[in-house]
């Protein structure tokens, strides 16, 4: 039923099942949406949510015996189209919102409708600007029809795919937006303006189905939020329920205190990395001590320094003054091969910029700092290597079909253990992570930490980048807070809050440490 229904319900699923081949990705679910609300669908990886989405947009048929309902009308799930769908009112956004960036707004806008021309073919660029004016103007978006799309930022690039989704509708009230992972690539402030867009829409009655694995996000917009767990519905939360205790708990099966691994004890004062006086970019003489087995943690707000630190650690960044000391001796590493045969290793946080090799296999991001070793008489010997993958796959939680599988096809936390395993197969002295569990879900979060865990227990020393105070004051042995360019401050055990950290990070104030 539409929102001028009894119910106020603006989509129905039933008794929605899904099997593929060996595997059942759906299993009975059934949910509702309320007119005019934000509505999220939150799960781990090869929860079923994507595969909902599909069936939904009729790029998947649902197993016999489902059904969608929106409006007056009830389709059967093994029924749908992507006709069919636009015709039911379901609008469709996903996390690369296929716009065009040679081209302006307002040709975006006409993108799969064709230009209206005149008798001779010429195109009526007047009219067009002023009905995308008017579409942009209907949703609050502030950019110009003639700008280029490339010009804008991500989050009006978001803004003006979902404008051009709804904007075949009769007015606000009608259809479901879908928006399928819309902020997965997009830095915290474009988040926030794009939720703040969506907040608008809903307010005008517009009712959105919202796919995302931040919960910060969730917790804050959402007015209903739908969990999956293997393909099974594991629960809805309800206004103020919606909590991150409670959506972990659903997502993962175990509260949030289980998640994540406690870090083995620091039995070692041996100082194996010392920072002196470190500067460079926006390092303005950085002191710290890593000792044998610790996990410091390094807090910090965007532009603090801390992915800086990070590469000039590992001989990818370049060092201005002060300097490094390794078991207590100076170092000075000439490029990123002195620090590998020092036994450091680097997790950085672009992982499809800068870790993941997309289109090659499994095997191949696996072995990609080690590959030497698989040189023989000038030849490569393959088969090792996939043996030594296939044991890796077991031994580092990566779900995938083979060694041989494409590292593009992969979902975000299974790239991001095979990054991580390629690092910990070298058995690390040092290990540098760099918002090790950015884009990945709850899940693959404990998985990647009990990884860590691991390798802490064998000596391994870890200097932990991430924006997530509440994970970083989990796991941290020591935290210390850059700010200004300098260690602000530096915590300890239990006293490693995620309060305080946020707290010490946006202080202006110096901290005694």
């Amino acid at each position: 039923t539409t929102a001028g229904s009894p119910s106020g319900v603006a989509l129905r699923i039933d008794h929605m099942s899904k099997t593929f081949p060996g595997t059942r990705a759906l299993d009975d679910v059934s949910f509702e949406i309320k007119s005019g609300e934000i509505h999220a669908l939150v799960g781990g990886n090869g929860s079923g949510k994507s595969t909902l989405i599909k069936i939904l947009a009729g790029v998947y048929h649902a197993d016999p015996g489902g059904t969608i309902t929106v409006g007056d009308t009830t389709l059967p799930a093994d029924h749908t189209t992507p006709a069919k769908a636009k015709a039911l009112g379901l609008h469709f956004v996903h996390q690369n919102p296929g716009v065009f960036p040679a081209l302006s707004v307002a040709e975006n806008m006409v993108i799969g409708h064709g230009f209206e021309t005149r008798a001779g073919g010429s195109i009526k660029w007047r009219a067009l600007r002023r009905q995308t004016q008017a579409l942009l103007d209907r949703y609050e978006i502030q950019v110009r029809p003639e700008a280029l799309v490339r010009s804008l930022r991500p989050a009006e690039r978001a803004m003006v795919a979902i404008a051009r989704a709804l904007q075949d509708q009769e007015g606000q009230h009608t259809g479901v937006l879908v928006l399928d992972e819309p902020t997965a690539s997009l830095p915290r402030a474009e988040v926030v303006r794009l939720m703040g867009a969506l907040d608008r829409f809903a307010a005008a009655g517009q009712t959105i189905l919202f796919v995302s694995h931040r919960l910060d996000e969730v917790i804050d917009t959402a007015a209903q939020a739908t969990v999956l767990r293997d393909g099974r519905l594991a629960g809805t939360l309800v206004g103020n329920e919606i909590t991150e205790g409670k959506l972990i708990e659903l997502i993962a099966g175990r509260a949030l205190d289980r998640m994540y691994p406690v870090m083995p004890p620091v039995e070692s004062d041996e100082i194996v990395l010392e920072a002196k006086g470190l500067t460079g970019g926006p390092l303005h003489g950085v002191d710290f001590q890593l000792r044998r087995g610790e996990v410091l943690g390094i807090a910090g707000l965007l532009g603090s320094g801390r992915s800086e630190l990070l590469k000039m650690i590992f001989g990818a960044y370049p060092i201005r003054s002060g300097k490094l000391e390794f078991d207590g001796r100076p170092v000075k590493f000439r490029d990123i091969g002195d620090a590998l045969d020092l036994g450091i290793a680097y997790v950085p946080e672009d992982r499809s910029g800068e870790a993941a090799f997309l289109d090659q296999t499994l095997a191949d991001n696996v072995v990609a700092s080690s590959i030497g070793r698989y040189w023989r008489g000038g030849l490569l010997r393959n088969r090792a290597i996939d043996a030594d993958a296939r044991d890796i796959i077991h031994q580092y939680f990566i779900r995938a079909s083979s060694e041989k599988q494409k590292m593009g096809t992969l979902s975000g936390g299974n790239q991001q253990k095979v990054v991580v395993a390629r690092w910990l197969s070298r058995n690390p002295r040092v290990l540098l992570l760099d918002e090790p569990t950015q884009g990945v879900d709850v899940n693959a979060r404990a998985e990647i930490y009990q990884l860590i865990s691991t390798a802490v227990g064998k000596g391994c020393s870890v200097l932990l980048v991430t924006s997530d105070f509440e994970e970083l004051s989990r796991v941290a042995d020591r935290a210390i807070v850059l700010r200004g360019g300098r260690v602000g401050a530096e915590l300890r055990g239990t006293d490693i809050e995620a309060v305080r950290l946020t707290e010490l990070a946006f202080s202006t104030q110096e901290v005694a440490t």
